[in-house]
């Protein structure tokens, strides 16, 4: 309305008609392409208002050129803003299947599992991704807890589906396998039947994965770690950060063949409120850059005292710092808490609840009879 005025009450030595195109181009910024294209059409509808204004106008070369560039500006505008929308919705669609196969996947971690606190992080370096190769999982034993963590080789959706096929291996043998040997025994066949069957037959060789599996027992200050090529835990302990020792590592799973391991179990002590911290290349090997190297264990350090949820926030934004807010590679992050309480088990809670209803049910039967 502006812009028609001002071209009205104007000589006619200044043409303003042109600056109508700013309706739908403005329009397109931040309404969809419904709005813009009635917009466009509004601005052309102006732009003939104006040379009726000006009889002498219509008909002329000149004015027929603007309302047709005016056509042509807004049927762009619009198709163009109908592609961004679409655009957003298929992109919308893609991370609501990115957060449903994560948690198929990559199931979140309860903040409590038996004696342990449990805090956990995962980041992906792909754009728009919420998952790549990277993996943990905890599982409840009669005795105890059993965790991994783990990196598939490679990014994508081979190293997604390679994730999922160790996390399923391991939730379904960590309830029967008695010994971490006979466990990591079982993941390694699972890996290499996986990589042998014929469609991967030309690359079975080019893919493995790295892995630390943990048995933590509910009633002992010792616990067990076998680790297949993955960079070893670390322990917080009385404000000291160590990185726990491996005696003798086994090659990474789906590379068994050509190395038989025994799969030693190393033991390290763990006492009331040590805190461990698993973790994947991606952390450690993340660059600044200068080129220089997260230094895990060094900014640990600083917050020995924290609580597993509060260590993993300060190494996320300290992290994300550090690289300039893109990582190369995936990073996952397993932080733990030992203490010497634990949530009552399935029985137990089980006997607790029935207790709760019969006391509930006396209570109403005894309001019933004084009534």
């Amino acid at each position: 309305m502006a812009i028609v005025l001002a071209d009205v009450l104007t000589p006619r030595g200044v043409p303003l008609g042109p600056l109508l195109v700013v309706a739908p181009a403005i329009t397109a910024s931040f309404a969809g392409p419904v709005l813009t294209g009635v917009m466009g059409g509004v601005a052309v509808g102006a732009l003939l208002g104006i040379g009726v204004a000006h009889q002498n106008l219509l008909g002329t070369l000149y004015f027929d050129s603007q309302i047709i560039s005016l056509l042509v500006v807004s049927v762009i505008v619009t198709m163009f803003r109908y592609l961004q929308v679409r655009h957003a919705r298929e992109l919308a669609q893609v991370r609501t299947v990115s957060e449903t196969t994560q948690r198929v996947v990559l199931r979140p971690l309860p903040r409590r599992i038996g004696p342990l606190r449990v805090a956990s992080m995962y980041l992906a370096s792909q754009e728009q991704a919420l998952i790549g190769g990277d993996l943990y999982a905890a599982v409840r034993t009669p005795t105890g807890t059993r965790l991994i963590i783990g990196d598939a080789r490679g990014k994508g959706l081979t190293a997604v589906s390679d994730a999922a096929l160790l996390l399923g291996a391991f939730r379904e043998a960590a309830h029967r396998q008695a010994t971490l040997p006979g466990l990591m025994a079982y993941l390694e066949h699972s890996v290499c039947w996986n990589l042998a069957e014929p469609a991967e037959a030309e690359t079975a060789g080019e893919f493995f994965i790295t892995a630390a599996v943990l048995d933590i027992p509910d009633k002992t200050s010792r616990a067990q770690m076998v680790t297949c090529g993955h960079p070893p835990p670390l322990l917080l302990h009385d404000g000291q950060v160590t990185v726990l020792p491996v005696t003798r590592p086994s090659p990474p799973l789906g590379l068994g063949e050509l190395s038989r391991s025994d799969y030693h179990v190393d033991t390290f002590p763990l006492e009331p409120n040590d805190v461990l911290l698993l973790h994947t290349d991606g952390l450690i090997e993340a660059r600044d850059a200068r080129g220089v190297f997260y230094p895990l264990a060094e900014r640990a350090a600083a917050w020995t005292d924290e609580s597993p949820q509060a260590l993993i926030r300060h190494l996320r934004t300290d992290l994300l710092t550090h690289v300039g807010g893109h990582l190369a590679d995936d990073a996952a992050v397993v932080a733990l808490q030992y203490t010497d309480s634990q949530l009552p088990t399935e029985p137990d809670r089980q006997v607790h609840e029935r207790r709760l209803i019969e006391e509930a049910v006396t209570t109403v039967r005894r309001r019933i009879t004084s009534l």
